[in-house]
């Protein structure tokens, strides 16, 4: 599942650090700390008609993220929120719009690793892309890859980080052989994630289905993941977080995952496996339609 390239995303407009510049003409210092270590934090965000999917909560975990770091002089919400609606503004967007925040460190005076040697301020990246959900909502393909997603006690997850190796080197494995995505566990083998959204299965071995979704403790805390939760609680369906192992996905009567790239999306095979039936199931389906309600009450207006 390769994404395609968007003509209407050409002559782009991106914004580092308040500069607005073309796309082809877009600098970063060799000496930011995104280049030298990989030191940066990230949001997705979506535009729906003007309007940003939980925003404030996006901003908060950003916020979280490189607060962790020790990150100086982080932007506040407004200012971040004013370079948003800038670069918007100047790429004339408006709707199926997705947004890759990122802050870094900002540059250092010489090369290294010490966080000592950065000058600051934080650099603030925002671009913006014509984009509409980019899984196909007739089924994702996973592959269960041999990297594995490291405990907090290596690395706490909830560091929204651009260091992103291991998803990288499971995105290659699960390319090689052929799936769209790759499914990663945890150092002590239950499900975490794929290389790039949260998964939630449907179990309908009790008298009501239930949806369910791994714990946290080896992957991000997803927005969009606990917009489904959300929902879920909203309308009285039935709903756990717990470890779970491989196969309970494998026998779930249905699978799909979430995230603000892809929204929701079936998934259908994992290792070869058919998932249900081989296509979107009805408490899928449901919580679809539910999250689309919801994004209508809870996106915020940023342009007019």
């Amino acid at each position: 599942m390769l994404q395609q390239y968007d003509q209407r995303n050409a002559e782009l407009i991106v914004n580092v650090s308040g500069e607005l510049v073309h796309r082809d003409e877009a600098r970063i210092s060799p000496f930011d700390s995104s280049v030298q270590n990989g030191d940066a934090v990230w949001e997705g965000l979506r535009v729906y008609d003007g309007r940003i999917f939980r925003l404030t909560q996006h901003l908060a975990r950003l916020r979280r993220s490189a607060m962790a770091l020790a990150y100086a002089g982080i932007p506040t919400d407004q200012a971040m929120t004013r370079e948003i609606v800038r670069t918007l503004e100047a790429n004339s967007m408006h709707d199926g719009i997705h947004i890759r925040l990122t802050l870094t460190r900002g540059v250092k005076y010489t090369s290294g690793l010490d966080p000592r040697v950065n000058q600051g301020p934080p650099t603030l990246i925002v671009l913006a892309e014509h984009k509409p959900p980019v899984y196909d909502k007739t089924g994702v393909r996973l592959k269960t890859s041999a990297h594995r997603r490291p405990p907090s006690d290596v690395l706490d997850q909830r560091i929204h980080s651009c260091n992103q190796l291991t998803s990288i080197l499971a995105k290659l494995e699960a390319n090689a052989a052929g799936a769209d995505d790759a499914l990663m566990l945890d150092t002590r083998g239950f499900v975490a994630e794929t290389n790039a959204t949260h998964l939630f299965l449907v179990d309908d071995a009790g008298t009501e289905p239930v949806v369910r979704t791994p714990a946290t403790g080896a992957c991000p805390e997803g927005i969009t993941r606990r917009a489904v939760l959300d929902v879920c609680a909203q309308h009285s369906i039935a709903h756990e977080v717990a470890d779970l192992g491989l196969s309970e996905f494998y026998r779930g009567a249905e699978v799909f995952c979430t995230g603000t790239m892809g929204e929701i999306a079936p998934v259908v095979e994992i290792d070869g496996r058919r998932i249900g039936d081989g296509s979107m199931g009805p408490v899928t389906t449901r919580i679809s339609e539910l999250f689309a309600g919801l994004v209508e009450s809870e996106s915020e207006r940023v342009l007019g």
